[in-house]
């Protein structure tokens, strides 16, 4: 399928604190990929909890139930050929470790989003971290849950200090050769 689709399928994870920049990122990165001809597909997790994952909260249960949804359907669109772009916290390492074997570690690009947590606060327009702060939001991350700084990412991008043009510039040059198929 790689081949006849002229791409190589790849699930590129976006992983870091509420409000850091995956979904932007994810946005901009599909929209590019896109425009230069390959087959993209961007999952974030306010799209599939609405849909896919509506039943359930936000217990360490239940987000090791959301990532396992989410990597078995991105096993699927790999298998499929497409390439997918993942925007999702991903607090851990045991839950990226869990999505890693799942899709399997050829197939999975791991992209820590750093940003401080004063910087996704000031970003926040939901108000989710007032909230969090106030105890409105029980098992916020960033705040009342834990976030474990990736390991050992395949690549670590800082959104605090540059546009989020500038940002997804550097991430495509950095996937396109990831992705690009050689005949």
């Amino acid at each position: 399928m790689e081949k006849r689709l002229g791409q190589k399928a790849r699930v590129i994870w976006l992983t870091g604190l509420p409000c850091s920049g995956k979904t932007t990122l994810g946005s901009g990165l599909e929209k590019a990929l896109l425009d230069e001809g390959f087959h993209v597909k961007l999952l974030d997790g306010d799209v599939t909890r609405k849909g896919l994952c509506s039943d359930l909260g936000f217990s360490a249960r239940d987000r090791e139930e959301n990532i396992r949804r989410v990597a078995e359907i991105s096993k699927l669109f790999v298998d499929s050929g497409i390439i997918t772009i993942n925007a999702f916290i991903t607090p851990t390492e045991r839950l990226r470790e869990l999505a890693r074997e799942i899709i399997g570690s050829d197939n999975l690009v791991s992209i820590y989003v750093n940003a401080p947590v004063e910087v996704c606060e000031a970003r926040d327009v939901k108000g989710m971290y007032r909230k969090a702060r106030s105890g409105e939001i029980l098992d916020f991350t960033g705040v009342s849950a834990p976030f474990e700084i990736p390991l050992s990412p395949d690549y670590r991008i800082d959104t605090a200090s540059l546009a989020p043009e500038q940002n997804i510039a550097e991430l495509l040059e950095f996937i396109v050769p990831i992705i690009k198929f050689e005949a």
